[in-house]
């Protein structure tokens, strides 16, 4: 049995949880999250709790076992509530701004970047250059962050580029010169 796996799933008051035909939605206050997942693994409501269970003993279903219980309290907290990374534009002349369901960024290059913002998630940006991604499924705002980061990364150099807000940048020194 997977160690996180074996932990049950609170559900909190307001979310309710249906499971049908490989199905399990969770829905909460901030809105709607479904996903599948394989019949390897059985997965009942208890009461105030979720519990899966393995059907047989494999590595194949051990690991399936943890990945649908996270994958269950990610929905859970998400529905209630949501998740955020903000990430931080730093460069002379780099910004961000929001032109309705577009992300358009200025990063040093001779044409602006534009990324489209997908359905479900909100993007607020400040004078200062942060940049916040809110929304209540945890993949798609990981990955919507991974996209616009991968745009200009961060150089260790002068530290110019999109970073994460709590991840740390080690700076490089650069040429002494002629001795």
């Amino acid at each position: 049995m997977s160690k996180v796996g074996k932990l049950p799933v609170a559900i909190p008051a307001g979310v309710t949880i249906n499971v049908a035909d490989g199905v399990i939605s969770v829905k909460g206050p901030k809105g709607e999250l479904k996903q599948t997942f394989h019949n390897e693994i059985d997965v009942k409501v208890e009461g105030t709790e979720v519990v899966l269970t393995p059907k047989d003993g494999s590595k194949q279903t051990n690991a399936y076992h943890g990945l649908y219980r996270s994958l269950i309290n990610n929905m859970v907290k998400g529905v209630t509530d949501g998740f955020s990374k903000t990430l931080i534009v730093t460069g002379v002349g780099f910004r961000a701004e929001v032109q309705g369901k577009q992300l358009v960024m200025n990063l040093g290059y001779s044409t602006d970047f534009i990324a489209m913002i997908p359905d479900g998630l909100t993007v607020t940006t400040t004078p200062d250059g942060k940049v916040t991604v809110a929304g209540i499924d945890k993949q798609l705002v990981g990955e919507f962050c991974s996209q616009i980061r991968k745009l200009r990364k961060p150089e260790p150099y002068k530290g110019k580029g999109i970073r994460y807000e709590d991840e740390v940048i080690r700076r490089k020194v650069g040429k002494t010169g002629v001795k």
